[in-house]
């Protein structure tokens, strides 16, 4: 029933996942700060889901070259160098705040940069992860791993509303600065990782490599094409600075942000039936269609705290899915092709949100706040049940055990 700590007990990993807890902390307040102060600045929804746009492209231009590093090198000496420079793009962005007049497009400059720079995090801390635990620790691995993220998108944005209240965003941002130094400190400590016994220097072929194992396998596709279809259609974040100052909500935009994480907090906490659970492509399904539906549900009331459960409800369907996608990933890809499978897995679970936001804010211009979030979820179901026609291997997917 109750979520495997047992991955906790290793050094190494703890190490790791108290240095990230308090990283991803840190980037949760800039995750709010940035688009607050985007729309803030320009007064345009538009402008805040362009930032999912420039996002995108950073990633997408080093997010392959990243798997194949992360699978060629330490893995801890490459998520250690992201570290550090995420940092000082964070610093940046103080800087930038305390302009009297700050730069609308250095905030995008330093938005793409630090989105180009995940390109190599996410990669070498998914491919790292395994490698500090045995094997029958991974399924806790991946729960704990959710967990860190859970707490820190609860506890983050409704920090950083305060913060920006309080503090202004310019501190806002200099506390981030302060968790990544936290992270790079964990991270020196920590034992190297050496790269797997098959490295072999990064090049075009050895990605092509790892694209073609993914697309080899429908149970992997299933895992991509359905994230992406359900953060790109259902995800309404970047409306929601303009859904608190609609509905007189300013105070509590940060609870907006943080109700679909509590939603999944709630689901990692009893993650433990999810063991017992075998066909994980189903699984995944469901979980996504309940996202979907939770999200129109949403933007159909303006009553504060029935759109605060009904995004928590959201949450939770999205960390249920999550939770089968990480064990496909981390029980079944060999170990020399991590990093590589894990940058597409990066590149799957940061299109749809970064797709999803500028889609919103395109979608609110056109039919209205409650026209693109109703729209999106319902969109997000229709499908989630179409990719389910064209992957019946996905469908039919059983864990050996």
């Amino acid at each position: 029933m109750w979520i495997d700590v047992r991955p906790l007990r290793r050094r190494d990993f703890r190490l790791l996942f108290a240095g990230q807890f308090v990283s991803f902390f840190g980037t949760m307040l800039t995750y709010v700060a940035l688009p607050y102060q985007v729309f803030q600045l320009t007064r345009s929804s538009l402008a805040v889901g362009a930032i999912g746009i420039v996002e995108l492209v950073a990633l997408l231009s080093t997010a392959f070259a990243g798997g194949a590093f992360a699978d060629s090198m330490d893995r801890r000496k490459l998520l250690l160098w992201a570290e550090s420079l995420l940092g000082l793009t964070a610093l940046v962005l103080a800087g930038n705040s305390l302009l009297p007049h700050p730069n609308v497009w250095a905030i995008y400059v330093l938005a793409g940069l630090m989105s180009a720079l995940n390109g190599f995090h996410r990669p070498a801390l998914e491919a790292l992860t395994p490698r500090l635990v045995p094997a029958e620790e991974i399924g806790g691995t991946v729960a704990l791993s959710q967990l860190r993220h859970t707490i820190s998108m609860i506890a983050g944005p409704a920090l950083a509303g305060f913060l920006i209240a309080t503090l202004g965003l310019a501190w806002t941002f200099a506390i981030d600065v302060g968790t990544y130094a936290i992270a790079v400190t964990c991270l020196a400590i920590m034992r190297g990782v050496p790269a797997p016994a098959e490295a072999a220097p990064p090049s075009i072929a050895r990605v092509i490599e790892g694209l073609r194992y993914a697309a080899s396998r429908q149970e992997l596709l299933g895992t991509y094409i359905v994230d992406i279809i359900a953060m790109t259609f259902g995800m309404p974040t970047a409306l929601f600075p303009a859904l608190a100052e609609a509905h007189g909500w300013g105070a509590s935009i940060g609870w907006l942000y943080a109700a679909p994480s509590a939603g999944a907090f709630l689901a990692t906490l009893t993650s433990g039936w999810t063991r017992k659970v075998r066909r994980h492509g189903l699984a995944i399904a469901i979980a996504a269609s309940v996202w979907g539906v939770a999200i129109a549900a949403a933007g159909m009331t303006d009553r504060l705290p029935l759109v605060l459960l009904l995004l928590a409800l959201a949450g939770a369907g999205d960390m249920v899915s999550g939770l089968f996608r990480g064990r496909i990933w981390n029980e079944t890809i060999p170990d020399h092709l991590r990093g590589r499978l894990a940058s597409i897995e990066m590149v799957s679970y940061s299109t749809g949100p970064l797709l999803g936001n500028a889609e919103a804010g395109f979608a609110a211009a056109l039919v209205g706040l409650r026209g693109s979030i109703v729209s999106g979820g319902l969109l997000c179901v229709g499908g989630v049940v179409l990719s389910l026609y064209f992957l019946p291997g996905f469908l039919r997917y059983k864990a050996d055990k």
